[in-house]
C-alpha cells in the first residue's frame, strides 16, 4: 500500500526554517554571526576557496543547530517532565552545535586574522 504525501517537503522545509528564525534565540544568533562573516567575505575580497570554507562552516552550524532544536522538541514531546537520560541527550546535542560553532570560529579567525593585520597594518 502505498502511502500518499500531503505535505510538499518544501513547504515544510521552509515552515521549520519559519520556526527557526521566530523562535529560536541561538539560531538567530548564528544568522546575524554569518551575515557578519559574508559581509566581512565580501570587504576583505577573501578568495574563492575561503568563501566556501566560510559557507560550508555557516552551514554546518545552522544545520547542527536545526538538528539541536529538532532533537530538544523530541525530547520535550516524547518525556515533557525533567528526565536525567532526557537531559544527556539535549546536552550532547547542544555539545554538538558548541563543537561546530567552536570550530568555526577558530576556522573563521585563520581566515580572516591575515587580512585583517594587513588592513591595520598601515595603522600599527
Amino acid at each position: 500500500m502505498k502511502i500518499k504525501k500531503t505535505t510538499n517537503p518544501f513547504i515544510a522545509a521552509f515552515a521549520g526554517l519559519k520556526i527557526l528564525f521566530t523562535t529560536e534565540r541561538n539560531f538567530q544568533i548564528h544568522i546575524i554571526v554569518a551575515i557578519l562573516a559574508i559581509i566581512a567575505c565580501i570587504i576583505f575580497q577573501v578568495k574563492t576557496y575561503e568563501w566556501l570554507i566560510v559557507l560550508a562552516m555557516i552551514g554546518l552550524v545552522l544545520t547542527a543547530e536545526a538538528l539541536n532544536t529538532s532533537i530538544e522538541y523530541i525530547c520535550n514531546h516524547v518525556c515533557p517532565d525533567i528526565h536525567p537520560t532526557i537531559k544527556k541527550i539535549k546536552d550532547i546535542a547542544a555539545a554538538a552545535v558548541l563543537i561546530c560553532a567552536i570550530t568555526s570560529v577558530i576556522i573563521g579567525l585563520i581566515i580572516f586574522l591575515p587580512y585583517i593585520y594587513n588592513f591595520l597594518s598601515p595603522y600599527l
